[in-house]
């Protein structure tokens, strides 16, 4: 959930944790220590401990969080949280077949649609994405998103914001890989807050109470 080249308080949960100064684990109003941005607004303590970091499977599901962090790409994380309902409306539950049959009829739609991100080139590459994934088998956007997870056993540990990367050379490999498959508007920091929102990395801070919480 950042941009390509993130900037403190220019985008969201994800790879730079903005939205909050860097620092460790903090109190919420229940007392649990959370990540930064996990005490922020309602949406984003919602966010942070029910969703953000649990593994996501199924190509539908994998190819509707593309398509949300492309649309974050320069904005704040929070304002499409606040649109996806719109955004699951509007691109039919990101449902890949659905998505790759829409016509130029649908791109004026959803260029006209208030409710989400009016962005010619995001749309145009979100329905391009479509089009690619629907001529794969089942499974395989899954299979290829889930084979560039880290070991676990590899990773350090973030005890601060400041410890989070904003890319790795797993998200990185993620990215070139779909560029080649012929996946536009993903690059490595876009693919590594996918890889931190659908749990193939685990980037809580080691004294948030979600650490290791959520099983592959």
């Amino acid at each position: 959930m950042t941009t390509e080249t993130p900037t403190a308080g220019a985008t969201a949960p994800g790879a730079a944790l903005p939205d909050t100064p860097e620092g460790g684990a903090r109190p919420g109003p229940d007392g649990r220590l959370r990540c930064p941005w996990g005490t922020g607004p309602e949406d984003y303590a919602a966010y942070h401990d029910t969703e953000w970091g649990r593994p996501v499977h199924g190509d539908d599901a994998l190819f509707e969080r593309l398509c949300l962090e492309a649309f974050q790409s320069g904005l704040s994380w929070l304002t499409i949280l606040r649109k996806r309902e719109a955004f699951r409306a509007a691109f039919a539950g990101f449902h890949i077949p659905a998505v790759a049959a829409f016509t130029e009829d649908d791109e004026a739609r959803l260029l006209a649609d208030s409710g989400i991100v009016r962005n010619r080139a995001k749309i145009s590459a979100a329905l391009a994405n479509a089009r690619v994934a629907a001529e794969w088998a089942p499974g395989e956007l899954d299979r290829l998103v889930w084979s560039h997870a880290p070991d676990p056993a590899t990773r350090r540990v973030p005890r601060s914001t400041a410890e989070v990367p904003g890319s790795t050379p797993e998200s990185t490999a993620l990215a070139k890989e779909l560029k080649r498959r012929g996946f536009r508007f993903v690059g490595p920091t876009t693919a590594y807050a996918l890889m931190q929102a659908c749990g193939l990395v685990d980037d809580h801070l080691a004294d948030c109470w979600r650490r290791g919480t959520a099983a592959r």
